[in-house]
């Protein structure tokens, strides 16, 4: 990636986040005329912890799917399809709704737990390396075992009401989250984050084999465990917060390893700014829906990700039967 796409593709995603911080406009203006403290107090308390965490969810979203994609390596290895995501979502409804530990960071720790257990899951089923197939298989497995789980959690729990209570946030919601719930969400998935960019030289090496990374002194097998455990954490502290939202985390890491032609590592930055400005674009379109309906953004990316996963899935085919 070219150092001019760099600084286009940081102020693309800059502009993003200032356009959904303030939009739309117009009744913040009003509101700013009348009442300035009232519109002050929207600002800070309500849209900026919304931009945030979509933004901070979107990059997270996108750079563990690069590193989940290199670890597999897999171009199918997004944070969802892998089960990471449900996994969470599974950790989170049990903590709140049968153990009671509502706390942002006892259901952002549970939801991270869950992730990592899933993806412990597929390596023991799928292995790494696994071809699309199985790791596709393994995955959607896992995924659907552990959304099952969910909705009998959901079901059995002694609140009549969990199921209505839940379904905006098991879809995927931005509406209504503090700064305390960002930080929570925001704060160990940027540390994550931030450990698995310093993996990222190792990570472009494992494209070459694992003969190859062990004889420059890496351990493949202790990466791959890192790896697996700093996205679980990541992505289950933003669940926890936010729900599961599916395939950014694929459209992400694809259109970064285009910009890095292909290096897992150094697609892992790129992956992330795109991850979050996919995510800001699609809650800006939930903002401007239609009134009175609350669209899951979760439903939007879904919407736009799946034409692009099933055209990777023939293409992989095609490749094989080549």
């Amino acid at each position: 990636m070219t150092r001019a796409t760099a600084v286009i593709l940081a102020l693309s995603v800059l502009a993003l986040a200032v356009a959904h911080l303030v939009l739309p406009l117009d009744p913040m203006i009003a509101l700013r005329r009348s009442d300035p403290a009232t519109a002050t107090l929207l600002l800070t308390q309500l849209r900026l912890p919304r931009t945030m965490l979509v933004l901070g969810y979107g990059a997270v979203l996108g750079t563990t799917g690069a590193a989940l994609q290199a670890v597999f390596a897999n171009p199918l290895a997004s944070p969802d399809i892998t089960g990471s995501s449900s996994g969470a979502a599974l950790g989170a409804v049990l903590a709140g709704y049968w153990f009671g530990m509502t706390g942002p960071i006892a259901l952002a720790a549970c939801g991270g737990a869950g992730a990592i257990v899933a993806l412990a899951l597929l390596l023991t089923l799928a292995g790494r390396s696994a071809a699309g197939p199985s790791l596709l298989l393994a995955g959607l497995a896992i995924s659907l075992a552990a959304g099952a789980a969910t909705s009998l959690v959901l079901a059995l729990a002694p609140s009549p009401f969990a199921f209505y209570d839940s379904f905006e946030w098991l879809m995927g919601s931005f509406v209504d989250r503090s700064l305390p719930q960002a930080a929570v969400a925001l704060l160990p998935a940027a540390i994550c984050c931030l450990l698995l960019l310093r993996r990222a030289r190792a990570l472009d090496l494992m494209a070459l084999g694992e003969d190859v990374v062990a004889s420059l002194g890496y351990r493949p097998r202790r990466i791959g465990i890192e790896i697996v455990a700093l996205s679980g954490v990541a992505i289950g502290a933003c669940v926890s917060v936010c729900g599961a939202i599916g395939f950014v985390g694929l459209i992400g890491p694809y259109a970064g390893r285009l910009m890095t032609r292909g290096h897992p590592g150094r697609a892992l930055v790129p992956s992330g700014a795109i991850g979050g400005a996919l995510l800001l674009l699609a809650d800006l379109a939930v903002r401007f829906g239609p009134a009175g309906r609350t669209i899951p953004v979760g439903v939007l990316t879904t919407v736009a990700g799946t034409p692009l996963f099933v055209w990777m899935v023939i293409r992989m085919r095609t490749r094989v039967a080549a």
